[in-house]
């Protein structure tokens, strides 16, 4: 692994960089991000800006780690590590697989379980449609789609203006929020649709 090639390329949607481990909620959050998404790396002794700062002391990173993974997530993470060693400073290498058994929640401050799934480089709160299409793609049920007037209504609408919202979709549909998200849901399944989330909103595109 060239440590010093990934830490160039930046953090992002596989990666993350962590000066030291000062929370097993916020370290919970990334590793759940990583599980439901592609999975990914933490490197721990990073700075946000790429700097190698090394890390002092290694087990107690790897303590918090590992009680993070199992005791601040659900179902609980196997994360394995490596060390590296770069310019003598240590570097600690959390990986983390992409989950087959998703959706992850993590265990947040307030006592609630959260799940979150990676965009760019931020942990971000999973919407409820992102949740149903994590659980149903987990799952061996393959998608039976039945072409409604809903369906093409809301392709063609796609194929004129390019994006939708769910709200933007509702009312299109002329139906309400939960019909609208199992219609989005299961045109995202049969790979006809593509979920696209930022920090801001939630949108959806033909694929």
């Amino acid at each position: 692994m060239n440590i010093k090639k990934l830490i160039f390329e930046g953090e992002g949607v596989t990666l993350d960089f962590k000066k030291t481990i000062t929370s097993c909620e916020k370290i919970a959050r990334t590793m759940v991000s990583f599980a439901n998404n592609k999975g990914g790396k933490l490197l721990i002794g990073v700075a946000d800006d790429g700097t190698i700062k090394g890390v002092k002391s290694e087990d107690e990173e790897r303590y918090m780690i590992t009680r993070a993974a199992h005791m601040f997530t659900r179902p609980a993470l196997e994360p394995t590590f490596e060390e590296i060693y770069v310019d003598d400073k240590l570097v600690l290498v959390v990986n983390t697989q992409a989950s087959d058994l998703k959706p992850h929640y993590a265990l947040a401050d307030d006592g609630k379980w959260w799940a979150y799934v990676r965009v760019k480089d931020k942990s971000v709160l999973a919407s409820k449609i992102v949740l149903e299409v994590l659980k149903r793609s987990a799952s061996d049920k393959g998608v039976l789609i039945e072409y409604s007037e809903n369906e093409k209504t809301l392709l063609s609408h796609l194929e004129q203006v390019g994006r939708v919202t769910i709200k933007e979709c509702s009312e299109l549909l002329k139906m309400g929020r939960r019909r609208t998200q199992r219609i989005l849901v299961d045109l995202i399944l049969s790979g006809l649709i593509r979920i696209n989330t930022t920090e801001k909103e939630e949108y959806y595109t033909a694929c």
